[in-house]
């Protein structure tokens, strides 16, 4: 089984880092190619391409202009989003962070699919960017097959044939409806119990997306029927439609 997460915007460069061994990204021409394209746009085309404010974009700006230079760090560990404030990799046993590089992928926009301890520089560039270096319209066309096919030789590989997809859609959208039919997408829901009945809160979601991934290596889980099990800050298995799960917090 993969368990599926998307990147974040904020990064940490600066805490301390536990001794491990590092991996390299699988993509490096490919996410050369985007790092070269994406340093001669320039401050205000990143700002208008992104929609961020002008000091974000100078900031970004510098990072790719620079980028052949800056410093590395795991992906797990430079990522500091919502969804990794749940999944909180710097208490990880070093046996988990192992059982994680085999069983969680990180979908990128500049690096494609990450592996935990895939060694990243600092970067900002969504998936939905309709931006892409070359002929291709955005960075979905840019891909293509090939983040798909990678995922898929993963998935193989964990001895499973199933994708617990915790990743948001605007990344899960560059494999959807590109992996081999044999593999099975399960697509978690996760709610917060209301006067209305559960409803979705995006903020509590995204964190109980790394609590999850993170629950998945606690517990070395690679039964995908067993993840129904998650009970990580009072989330509760509440019903599956199809490969559709939800689980209900309160």
């Amino acid at each position: 089984m993969i368990a599926i997460l998307s990147p974040a915007k904020t990064l940490d460069y600066a805490s301390t880092l536990p001794d491990l061994t590092w991996s390299a990204p699988r993509f490096p021409d490919e996410s050369g190619q985007i790092a070269r394209g994406a340093a001669r746009l320039g401050a205000a085309k990143l700002a208008s391409l992104m929609r961020i404010s002008p000091k974000l974009a100078e900031l970004n700006a510098g990072r790719y202009r620079d980028f052949a230079d800056a410093e590395e760090r795991p992906a797990l560990l430079a990522f500091a989003g919502d969804v990794y404030a749940g999944f909180d990799a710097k208490s990880l046993e070093v046996a988990q962070f192992d059982f994680a590089q085999d069983h969680v992928r990180i979908l990128s926009g500049l690096y494609g699919l990450l592996r935990p301890l895939d060694a990243i520089r600092p970067y900002r560039l969504e998936m939905g960017t309709r931006w892409a270096p070359g002929r291709a319209k955005d960075l979905y066309a840019f891909w293509g097959d090939r983040i798909a096919a990678l995922l898929a030789e993963d998935v193989r590989a964990s001895g499973s044939d199933v994708v617990l997809n915790l990743a948001s859609q605007e990344y899960w959208h560059a494999v959807a409806g590109k992996l081999p039919g044999d593999v099975r997408v399960i697509e978690v829901d996760f709610r917060e119990n209301g006067p209305d009945g559960p409803r979705f809160v995006s903020f509590h979601a995204k964190r109980a997306r790394g609590m999850m991934a993170r629950w998945m290596c606690e517990h070395r889980v690679t039964d995908v029927a067993a993840m129904q099990g998650f009970d990580s800050d009072r989330y509760r298995f509440a019903g599956a439609e199809g490969d559709r799960w939800m689980f209900v917090r309160g």
